[in-house]
């Protein structure tokens, strides 16, 4: 529905009514779509004012003494004309003792930018000597290189002609960005030809678009500066489509233990929120993400991608290609492809990966998740995994020695890679087949594993469990109908949660987990929408009514007809075929669907909205929109 148009004196108004109270802690946002450009435009700097608002005021911290500010608390104060002395103070005080990597770099970019006319000359120096005299690591992940190639970049741009004895690196400035100018090529052509590695990323999307957004404004190349502001509306394209009333949903390459059974609370949400404004930002507008405000107003985002986000009046499914992070051992590809499958409906969404190795520790290959008026808190998803931790599956990915590998993780913001009952990872005895809302997932755990059992996450939001005697286990969620089949026995336990990446600690919030102990096993699971039926008992009946076979020796099989009349035949590690018909996974698009339409090696991605037209085509580097 359209909202109607507000008056300037209305609008701002109410939004001034509002601005005491964060929208984190605020009632939920409407997720109908604003059609009307102006007014979508004027919400949008309003969303942008209150994060800068509220990061230059630190949230509920004081701010009159310089040495409680942060970095990111600098960046809203430069850009408000506030505390200008007091800020240069703390930078030079923070450039004392500068940190390594990119997690250090791109903040102090920012600053560096922001700052060059309203800083001190001190202020302003610190920063390049802390770019001289620290060592920066540039890490072991896409997201790493991502952050640490772009600031370097544009540090060097800021400092051209210095040479090799100015910079941390010993190479000049125009060694560093040419360099750095090599790597964000190549690394846009992988992205836009076989797909990212890091794909749909929670929480780690801020890591990429914020230095995205740095080198979209601040770049002195020209073209560098439009592949910034191209890559920004390709991440953002992808993350609109992923998502259902702002939620990411689907698998991802990268996920964490809040994000994969509370699916809103990632860094994603606030991305959504800020864009298209339909779900509450995540606390403290995450904090990360603060990077983003201080030169969010100089983003337009392209009307296709935010009606693709809000404006959906059918189902869609949406089929696409990524990378699997890079091997470096125990394979004979360097990055094999990673298919990916995204079903979305009014009341939930069907994603998923064909499972197998992705990233080691972080990777959510598959759930059905459904749609809830306020999502905070609420843990509205439905999965299965193998909880696979071995040190083979690290030396794999990472280049280091095996003997600390999984107890370093476990340390370094990855809590639960070592648990049993964890929830969040991949496995190489994982093969997961979707066609539209069904998913059948199998496992063929060798002898010797350890762990060996499958875990099924239980949402404490979950209605009417109810294991029937056929076999199947339903449930409600939200306004969506769940049936779950496990293929072998289960018993059922506790679910403990890791709060944050560093909790020593963990609390039980009221889920569960269905543990099946058994080495050859699978999953089934079938979604449907309330209103599809005239009560629960009908959805029960229909679902007990369609024909299932399966074996699980001496290799997990399954024959089933699903709710949407398709007749699947699955086994594990052959090619699933649905109606008598193989898929062909190699004829799979690196964007196929409504909305995005990408071929592989094509450099061009094509975002479709009704009427609405707009292509990135990275092998001429212009965009194109057009109505059709």
């Amino acid at each position: 529905m359209k909202r109607p148009l507000l008056s300037l004196f209305a609008f701002f108004a109410a939004t001034l009514a509002a601005s005491a109270q964060p929208a984190f802690e605020a009632p939920p946002p409407t997720t109908a779509p604003v059609l009307d450009a102006q007014q979508r435009r004027a919400e949008y700097l309003h969303r942008v004012d209150e994060v800068l608002t509220w990061a230059a005021g630190g949230g509920n911290a004081k701010t009159d003494d310089p040495a409680k500010l942060d970095l990111a608390m600098i960046a809203a104060k430069i850009v408000r004309g506030e505390d200008l002395p007091g800020c240069s103070q703390r930078v030079i005080a923070l450039m004392k003792e500068p940190g390594t990597g990119p997690f250090w770099m791109f903040p102090s970019v920012c600053i560096a930018y922001l700052g060059r006319d309203r800083l001190t000359p001190e202020a302003l120096a610190s920063i390049r000597t802390a770019w001289r005299t620290t060592r920066q690591l540039r890490g072991d992940t896409e997201n790493h290189w991502a952050m640490y190639y772009l600031s370097l970049y544009l540090m060097a741009e800021l400092y051209p002609n210095e040479p090799a004895e100015t910079w941390y690196s010993g190479k000049s400035s125009a060694e560093n960005l040419a360099e750095a100018r090599s790597y964000l090529v190549h690394w846009m052509d992988l992205a836009t030809t076989v797909g990212q590695g890091e794909f749909n990323p929670t929480n780690y999307i801020g890591e990429y678009v914020m230095p995205l957004q740095f080198l979209a404004n601040w770049a002195k190349d020209p073209e560098m500066k439009q592949r910034g502001t191209m890559m920004l509306d390709w991440f953002f394209a992808e993350l609109a489509v992923s998502t259902l009333n702002g939620v990411l949903r689907g698998p991802n390459s990268r996920a964490d233990e809040g994000s994969v059974i509370e699916r809103w609370q990632a860094m994603a949400s606030y991305f959504s929120w800020l864009l298209f404004g339909n779900t509450p930002p995540t606390a403290g507008y995450s904090g990360w993400g603060l990077y983003f405000a201080p030169l969010a107003k100089n983003y337009e985002l392209p009307e296709v991608i935010y009606r693709i986000a809000t404006d959906r009046t059918d189902d869609y499914l949406q089929r696409d290609r990524a990378r699997v992070r890079r091997f470096w051992r125990y394979s004979d590809e360097l990055s094999p492809p990673v298919y990916k499958t995204n079903y979305v409906r009014k009341d939930y969404a069907v994603g998923s990966t064909t499972g197998g190795r992705m990233d080691p520790i972080q990777a959510h290959v598959w759930d059905v998740s459904w749609a809830e008026g306020d999502p905070r808190g609420k843990h509205s998803t439905m999965f299965s995994l193998h909880p696979h931790s071995a040190p083979e599956a690290m030396m794999a990915t990472f280049v280091t020695y095996p003997e600390p590998m999984i107890k370093g993780v476990t340390f370094e913001g990855k809590p639960s890679y070592d648990s049993p009952d964890k929830t969040l990872g991949c496995s190489p005895y994982e093969r997961v087949f979707q066609d539209l809302d069904t998913v059948i997932a199998l496992y063929d755990i060798p002898a010797g594993t350890r762990f060996p059992h499958i875990n099924g996450f239980f949402s404490k939001d979950l209605l009417n469990v109810t294991e029937d005697k056929s076999g199947w286990i339903f449930a409600q969620g939200g306004r969506a109908y769940l049936a779950y089949r496990p293929l072998a026995g289960y018993e059922w336990i506790k679910y403990l949660h890791y709060t944050t990446g560093w909790a020593k600690t963990r609390l039980d919030l009221g889920d569960r987990l269905l543990t099946s102990p058994h080495l050859k096993n699978g999953t089934i699971v079938q979604a449907a929408s309330v209103s599809e039926f005239k009560d629960f008992a009908a959805f029960q009946a229909a679902i007990n009514a369609l024909p299932l076979t399966f074996k699980l020796e001496p290799t997990p099989s399954v024959q089933f007809t699903s709710l949407r009349g398709k007749k699947i035949t699955f086994t594990y590690d052959q090619t699933p075929v649905v109606d008598g018909r193989a898929i062909d996974y190699s004829k799979w698009k690196l964007f196929e669907g409504p909305y995005l339409n990408a071929e592989i090696g094509g450099r061009k991605l094509t975002l479709t909205h009704g009427k609405l037209e707009r292509v990135l085509d990275f092998n001429t580097l212009k965009i194109t929109d057009r109505v059709k």
